[in-house]
């Protein structure tokens, strides 16, 4: 069954019938899990999804936009009167706090494992999806990432990892040559945290602007948790960069415009993905002007699609009295995308729809999604970002 029409034709159906958190301190064991389901009818099939993202900890806010995404999704699919094999379905979300450490993750992949679920939904960062992933293949089940962009995660020779973002060697040398052919930078410094995706996207943006004849000045690294920037933004002013690229999550990089104002560092600012959010204006306060911070979100509609992508938007909102931060479209046609494909093989049994997940041509909000022989979407889009008055401000849309 088509999953759009079955949604379209629920929500017809309850028309005629006149129907109408800051975050936590990271903890050192995995949370508890948490599910999102409503009772399931009599003889329905109950078919498990995990989801794992930080939603306690410095990114938070991060994390808790991708649960929510799932949590959207999972509550059409079941007013969406699905059957597999002539029962009706009702999903469970089964969600995993991973804190954004490693070893928190992989005791979340664990414990998912253990629960049987059918697949998994996760998780945010690269450094956790990567190693999470070995625990998900071992116990045959399927996981899609709907932000991880390093590009180790799909080319582990796994047969059941996915992702539905295009990955760092797209995005970090896409930025290298923009910020040589656009933004002008004859002079660049690029820092890292030191995390799976930090490093690697800064390594590929260092890429690209050697490609595009640009000049790195420096190359200096700190941690996800640091907030204390002085010491290597001292060193990199010496070498007076026209850019200064910073690999790793909004968190870090909000302090980080502020200290670099206060030394006098008037560069243009980048970073990947994981700076691009809404929250950024809020964690930089008046470090940060307009124009001068430039990312790129790993995923992009143009057109009729974007006429979706607003929409879901505006839902979320509605639903969760939130902004979008980033990844939350991308969790949801994730889910989507999982749910779709058992649906086609009329089972949840992972060896059963995994062909068919390989198989995927879906048309989400976030575009067109396909994947090829490692796992990777096909075609990944890029958008192109800057802040004005302390919003987002799309500049193009890249392929």
């Amino acid at each position: 069954m088509n999953i759009k029409l079955a949604v379209l034709a629920s929500a017809v159906a309850l028309a005629a019938c006149g129907k109408k958190e800051e975050a936590a301190p990271a903890a050192e064991t995995a949370a508890p899990a948490t599910s999102a389901a409503a009772p399931a009818p009599a003889e329905a099939m109950v078919i498990k999804i995990g989801h794992v993202g930080p939603t306690s900890g410095a990114i938070a806010h991060l994390g808790k936009d991708n649960e929510n995404g799932a949590r959207m999704a999972i509550e059409e699919l079941n007013g969406a009167g699905l059957t597999i094999e002539g029962k009706p379905v009702q999903f469970e979300l089964l969600a995993e706090d991973d804190a954004a450490d490693p070893k928190q993750g992989t005791a979340a992949a664990q414990k998912l494992v253990d629960a049987k679920v059918a697949g998994v939904i996760g998780h945010l960062n690269s450094g956790t999806t990567i190693p999470a992933s070995q625990i998900y293949n071992d116990a045959g089940i399927p996981q899609i990432s709907p932000s991880a962009t390093n590009p180790t995660y799909t080319r582990q020779g796994y047969t059941g990892v996915f992702r539905v973002v295009a990955d760092d060697v797209h995005l970090g040398g896409t930025l290298g040559k923009y910020a040589v052919e656009q933004l002008g930078g004859k002079a660049v410094a690029v820092i890292d945290d030191r995390t799976a995706y930090g490093q690697g996207v800064a390594d590929e943006f260092e890429k690209g602007v050697k490609a595009a004849g640009g000049n790195i000045v420096g190359r200096e690294f700190t941690n996800d948790k640091a907030t204390d920037f002085n010491a290597i933004l001292t060193t990199l002013k010496a070498q007076k960069p026209d850019v200064v690229f910073f690999g790793g999550m909004d968190a870090v990089a909000g302090p980080m415009l502020k200290q670099m104002k206060q030394l006098g560092i008037e560069a243009k600012f980048m970073g990947g993905d994981g700076i691009c959010t809404s929250k950024l204006p809020e964690l930089a306060g008046d470090g940060m002007s307009d124009e001068q911070v430039y990312c790129a979100e790993a995923g992009g509609v143009e057109g009729e699609q974007k006429v979706g992508m607003d929409k879901f938007r505006a839902d979320f909102k509605a639903k969760f009295g939130e902004e979008v931060q980033v990844y939350a479209p991308y969790v949801y046609d994730a889910v989507k995308v999982m749910a779709d494909a058992m649906v086609k093989a009329q089972s949840s049994d992972p060896v059963k729809y995994l062909p068919a997940l390989k198989a995927t041509e879906y048309e989400g909000v976030t575009g067109k999604i396909a994947f090829d022989e490692k796992g990777d979407i096909k075609n990944g889009a890029l958008t192109l970002m800057t802040y004005k008055g302390g919003a987002r401000t799309q500049i193009a849309v890249i392929r």
